[in-house]
């Protein structure tokens, strides 16, 4: 498992019909048919449950890209009316069949059996909508939404398809290749999961590999040793580094990698790793997430930051390891393509002001990018504490609403005068709109006393809704 909840899981788990899938026929609920499609010759409808492909039973996804790639398909289904059935389906080369489905796990999501001492699900607070509590350990989603798994609930007929139907890459939550160290961070079935990935990696299924690094367990010699270990398995193509995440509703953590000294010490381990590999395999392959490099450098981070071409093609930004320098990189290309000019010119014609809301972990980046841009003193950030979580948790996408909306208004009553356009990212929000402690815009903004609006997170798209807003 990652330390932080996956959005992915949480929509496969909310999707339409995972509540009532004890009541359907076991199969892929069909959500939306394209006209003219095959599907639709057929007379399929939404509603209708797809429970086989080729005689296969159908469990998710990939079962589907498998087992429905050639041009003629038999599936079986159950109809609105209850009455299951067989049809043909024929296409033309290079056309769809026209059918989509509820999700991407059909049977579904497999849970993890781990004890994880530093699992993030286990530290959250009661109440939470029960998608955000779902610890998942299913290869299935590790491959189709980039989660990480541990492998260990495994079984024979599991890796038989793995390698059957090349189910690969897949990421996998190494965290420690010493057998008790591993044991000790996840639980009694740590062997089983590192005895499966080797099996896997012997029969060339790949993966990304990631290390969340608790301090005193598997940091210093214990990291060097892993990573040796991951080196001389070159099916293992990358590995991320994470530090612990904590909230505060748990005892066992009160640190994490947040001292200067501490970050710099992960880093200093990764870099005879990261030289050798740049020397022969032409990438850098062991990454440091964004928050060591924040750690160790704080206001000088921009002088340390890794260059764009250190993260390849940035195979684990989702994993918070490359997020920082596409930001800045992004954020530069918005001031230089004239997008930061316009929407200064814009806030400055209406006499208004932004207020940018992000989480601590963001300063003093973000304002030095700011200051340094036509944007100063015209937009600024609002730095929000994550108070709903505590801990050291303080990245934008784990901001809560009732944080934000104090925020805000603390800031309004601080400076009554004035009424700044106050912007949310929308990577804090989930298909249905909602924070993770379920406040929804409006919600936010009644809480707020004010207006308040989202906008997407890249910096030209923003400071265009800005624009656009301020007009």
């Amino acid at each position: 498992m990652g330390s932080y909840p996956s959005r992915d899981v949480e929509r496969e788990a909310a999707a339409p019909g995972a509540a009532s899938a004890a009541l359907r026929p076991a199969g892929a609920v069909v959500v939306a048919v394209e006209p003219g499609s095959p599907a639709d010759d057929a007379g399929f409808e939404p509603g209708c449950v797809v429970t086989t492909v080729e005689g296969h039973p159908l469990r998710d996804l990939i079962d589907w890209r498998w087992h429905a790639c050639d041009e003629v398909v038999a599936l079986g289904y159950v109809d609105l009316d209850g009455d299951a059935g067989v049809v043909e389906l024929e296409r033309e080369a290079g056309e769809g069949w026209g059918l989509a489905f509820d999700g991407v796990v059909f049977d579904g999501v497999r849970q993890c059996r781990n004890a994880c001492t530093f699992c993030f699900m286990r530290q959250l607070p009661q109440g939470l909508r029960p998608s955000l509590t779902l610890r998942d350990d299913d290869f299935r989603l590790s491959f189709l939404s980039g989660t990480f798994v541990t492998l260990t609930n495994l079984s024979a007929e599991d890796e038989a398809r793995i390698v059957e139907q090349r189910i690969s890459p897949l990421r996998v939550s190494l965290h420690a290749s010493d057998p008790e160290v591993r044991a000790r961070l996840i639980g009694r079935h740590a062997a089983h999961g590192l005895a499966a990935l080797d099996r896997l990696l012997e029969a060339g299924i790949e993966m990304d590999a990631q290390v969340v690094l608790v301090p005193g367990e598997n940091d210093g010699a214990v990291l060097r040793d892993t990573l040796e270990w991951a080196y001389a398995r070159p099916g293992i193509l990358n590995v991320g580094v994470v530090p612990l995440g904590y909230t505060r509703y748990q005892r066992r953590f009160d640190r994490s990698f947040d001292d200067p000294a501490a970050a710099r010490a992960v880093l200093a381990d990764l870099g005879p790793f990261q030289r050798r590999a740049e020397a022969e395999r032409g990438m850098a392959w062991a990454f440091a997430a964004d928050e060591l490099y924040r750690s160790a450098y704080g206001d000088r981070l921009l002088e340390h930051l890794p260059p764009a071409r250190h993260y390849g093609a940035f195979e684990l930004f989702e994993d918070g390891i490359g997020i920082v320098r596409s930001s800045v990189d992004e954020f530069r290309a918005a001031v230089d393509d004239g997008v930061a000019a316009r929407a200064a010119k814009a806030l400055a014609a209406a006499g208004r002001t932004a207020k940018l809301v992000v989480g601590e972990a963001m300063m003093p980046l973000f304002g030095q990018l700011l200051a340094s841009s036509p944007l100063d003193g015209l937009v600024g950030p609002l730095v929000v504490a994550n108070g709903f979580f505590g801990g050291n948790v303080d990245v934008t996408g784990l901001l809560c609403g009732c944080d934000v909306a104090a925020a805000i208004r603390a800031d309004r009553e601080a400076s009554p005068g004035e009424l700044p356009l106050y912007a949310l990212f929308d990577v804090m929000l989930n298909d249905d709109g909602l924070t993770l402690d379920g406040m929804g815009l409006r919600a936010i903004e009644a809480a707020a006393g004010c207006p308040v609006t989202v906008v997407p997170c890249n910096p030209s798209d923003y400071l265009n809704r800005i624009a656009a807003l301020a007009s």
